[in-house]
């Protein structure tokens, strides 16, 4: 086991090196600039991910140390905001279906300057790719954060052929090989899964470029504090009033 931990230390740790040197070269700042954008002109940035990569949307969106003018879409809310029976979540064939945009998209309110962050590893699944075509199609900027390792290798699910990086502005990779695992057992078992672990470090890493970009402008970066430390809920309570429902996160 310990040569395992190693292992998958240093394959973690070489990706997230590669992305930090890849942000201090300026790889993220067009996206960094798409985000600081929306926030000065009063847009809220919206995080779509189905599976692992809603671990993406969570880091965006509502959580301490985060940009306030953030919105988490999850396809639950097709049954909890919407008309949806509860057994479509059952199974992992919703998000493979391109049909649910228009739904999902018909229950938030979305204002001209929000932008789009989508994240998907495989990058060709149904939701996936179908939510890119309809916020390009409204008129809002899509980043999307995807394995161009795994998606170049495998066929697009969405029936307009299209992968998610070959809809979004700009695309970020993740790094995460084929497959996503980076270890092999004896018997060609994969473990080690990475993906989760460098799209939480961009998500963070375009928080906190989007935060110093804002700041650099001369305003003061809309962030949650920790609603575990006092006052911490009267701040966020008095920022997040500015946009109401556009930033209602569930618990």
């Amino acid at each position: 086991m310990t040569d395992l931990v190693t292992d998958f230390h240093r394959q973690a740790a070489s990706r997230l090196d590669a992305l930090a040197e890849s942000a201090r070269a300026g790889g993220l700042d067009v996206a960094i600039g798409l985000l600081a954008d929306s926030l000065r002109n009063g847009g809220v940035l919206q995080a779509f991910g189905t599976g692992h990569s809603q671990a993406f949307a969570m880091e965006i969106a509502g959580r301490a140390g985060g940009l306030i003018p953030t919105h988490s879409l999850a396809l639950r809310d097709l049954v909890l905001l919407g008309k949806r029976p509860l057994d479509v979540l059952h199974g992992g064939t919703l998000e493979r279906d391109d049909s649910v945009v228009d739904d999902l998209w018909s229950l938030y309110d979305f204002q001209p300057a929000d932008v789009f962050l989508i994240a998907s590893n495989s990058g060709v699944n149904g939701s996936i790719v179908g939510l890119a075509l309809k916020a390009k199609a409204e008129g809002h900027a899509v980043i999307a954060v995807t394995s161009l390792a795994h998606t170049n290798a495998v066929t697009p699910k969405h029936p307009s052929g299209k992968r998610l990086a070959e809809v979004a502005d700009v695309v970020i990779d993740n790094l995460a090989p084929y497959g996503d695992t980076t270890l092999e057992l004896s018997g060609g078992l994969g473990v080690g899964a990475v993906s989760s672990i460098t799209a939480a470090f961009i998500a963070q890493l375009l928080t906190i470029g989007a935060a110093e970009r804002v700041q650099a402008a001369g305003d003061v970066p809309p962030l949650f504090i920790s609603a575990n430390i006092p006052e911490g809920d009267a701040h966020n309570r008095a920022l997040q009033d500015l946009y109401g429902d556009r930033i209602g996160h569930l618990a």
